[in-house]
């Protein structure tokens, strides 16, 4: 009896239209591309319903980053595996993505040979970091307590706030985005001002900045 091998389904998160059609052209000869979205509420609602075996995601994306969005799919779908294509070249930021689930962290910077590689080891159930990413530093950090700059002070509503406050948006806004009450989306962001020990909005920005939620 025959068994008809299973193309592993992959989705692709990038807010760059055009890098993500890359990505697609690249993989469809070896993989299942199910989707393409642009930002990372559009991610966790898409991966919900698409059940991907893999993702590619960046780190910075609108309205929820990379980080936060793919602990979230995480939560919801643990098998899933996760690759990381984006700039940053930062020990600690890759740390902080595998510490969130990542398989792979790969940069944008390289070949599209290294991304393929890349997705062929994750989906052997292998991980993979890029070479241009001191590895010895970036288990150094795995192995510290706390995330990065402060990380886990914050809830993942209280995330979300931040971004989605850094990006612009009025407190109306974010809070119909979120579907609460502007109320709490005050709440939420005096709270991480006195938990962050941070006084002025410009502030709250650079640390939205710092942990790759919004654009410099």
């Amino acid at each position: 009896m025959k068994f008809e091998k299973t193309v592993p389904r992959v989705l692709i998160a990038d807010d760059h239209q055009l890098l993500a059609d890359a990505c697609k052209s690249l993989l469809e000869p070896e993989f299942e591309v199910v989707g393409v979205v642009t930002d990372g509420r559009s991610l966790v609602t898409a991966a919900t319903e698409l059940k991907p075996d893999i993702i590619i995601l960046d780190i910075y994306m609108p309205h929820l980053n990379g980080l936060d969005a793919g602990e979230q799919v995480k939560q919801k779908l643990p098998r899933v595996k996760l690759v990381f294509l984006t700039m940053t070249t930062a020990a600690n930021i890759a740390a902080e993505a595998f510490r969130r689930g990542a398989s792979a962290y790969v940069l944008k910077q390289t070949t599209g040979d290294e991304l393929l590689l890349a997705v062929r080891k994750v989906n052997q159930g292998a991980s993979y970091l890029s070479p241009l990413v001191a590895k010895e530093t970036v288990n150094f950090l795995l192995n510290q307590e706390s995330g990065l700059g402060g990380e886990r002070q914050i809830t993942m509503r209280q995330s979300e706030i931040l971004q989605l406050l850094a990006e612009g948006l009025s407190m109306k806004e974010v809070a119909n985005i979120l579907d609460v009450k502007p109320g709490t989306v005050a709440f939420h962001k005096y709270r991480m001002m006195e938990m962050l020990h941070i006084k002025t909005n410009a502030e709250l920005l650079q640390y939205a900045i710092k942990r790759q939620m919004t654009a410099q």
